[in-house]
């Protein structure tokens, strides 16, 4: 790499940092171990050099290699890797957002009518914020998870509505709460023909975007009140790191069983895919979900963070 291109992608990572993670000049001249000055000259030069529009229009060169190398071990469809060096996970979020919804609007920008199949939580919902309004009434939105809260009340999360309503197009949802009360609540809910005609359309879907998510104390279903402490700490004890729409899998990928599947009504997944299922997820904490994910094939494709990849080509 030549001198004026190192400086570019310089210029590239410092303006990412500074308009799309929001993070200040003081912060990125840390995290890259420049002066304050420096910094400041990088994102201006960035502008200057035409990257700045609504976009950062230049790919950071390390992340496009990380991308490729990512996706060639793992056998993936699709990957993108945004900066994420020294940055906080809030950052990073920030970045997966508007990368995530760039790849979404891959899709969406297709004439011919299309699926999507959508997960939930605030990772993807930070995406749908971030797509542009389009008119695409021809394409559909269907959930694949439950859209009916503990409590009874409709989600926070409502992704496929969001997504739906930015396109102009239908949206199907899942009649069901994520967990039903008891198994036989759950039968009656999956044999209902509402419920099996959106989540045939789920599974039918042209692609589906869902996020992968850590299982931990304090972890989204933890702290929504889906599954309690105990429940957490006995699948970490048998081995569970990561979860999909609430279907649990160990550090090899291999799918763990157990009292929650009797109540679990989202759309089915399956490990060794043969489906176009994107997974949405980056920092630190969600490594162990995403290395887990990626060996059990649960997704094939895959939009994270520059540490992640680093870390899942070291493994």
């Amino acid at each position: 790499m030549s001198r004026e291109e190192k400086k570019q992608e310089l210029a590239a990572r410092a303006a990412w940092m500074y308009y799309v993670a929001g993070v200040t000049q003081q912060e990125i001249a840390q995290a890259l171990g420049l002066s304050r000055q420096v910094a400041q000259r990088l994102v201006s030069s960035a502008r200057e050099m035409g990257m700045v529009s609504v976009k950062i229009d230049h790919p950071v060169t390390r992340c496009l290699q990380l991308a490729r190398e990512v996706q060639e071990k793992y056998g993936l469809d699709l990957c993108r890797v945004v900066p994420s060096a020294n940055l906080n996970d809030d950052a990073i979020q920030q970045m997966l957002a508007v990368e995530g919804a760039a790849v979404m609007s891959q899709f969406i920008n297709e004439e011919t009518p299309q699926v999507f199949g959508i997960g939930s939580g605030k990772t993807l919902r930070s995406m749908i914020d971030a797509l542009p309004w389009v008119d695409r009434p021809q394409h559909q939105c269907v959930s694949m998870i439950g859209a009916i809260a503990r409590d009874d009340s409709g989600t926070r999360y409502d992704v496929p509505l969001k997504m739906a309503e930015k396109m102009q197009g239908k949206y199907y949802f899942i009649p069901a709460p994520l967990y039903a009360d008891t198994p036989q609540d759950k039968a009656m809910w999956v044999q209902h023909q509402v419920y099996q005609r959106v989540t045939d359309r789920a599974l039918q879907a042209n692609v589906a975007f869902v996020g992968i998510g850590e299982v931990m104390p304090g972890c989204p279903l933890n702290a929504e009140g889906f599954i309690t402490d105990a429940q957490v700490e006995a699948l970490n004890a048998r081995g569970v790191v990561g979860e999909m729409l609430g279907h649990f899998f160990n550090q090899q990928g291999e799918r763990v069983w157990g009292e929650t599947d009797e109540l679990l009504t989202s759309v089915l997944l399956e490990s060794q895919t043969q489906r176009k299922i994107i997974g949405f997820s980056g920092s630190e904490r969600k490594y162990p979900a995403i290395r887990a994910a990626l060996q059990g094939g649960w997704v094939s494709g895959l939009v994270t963070d520059e540490d992640t990849a680093l870390k899942l080509l070291r493994d």
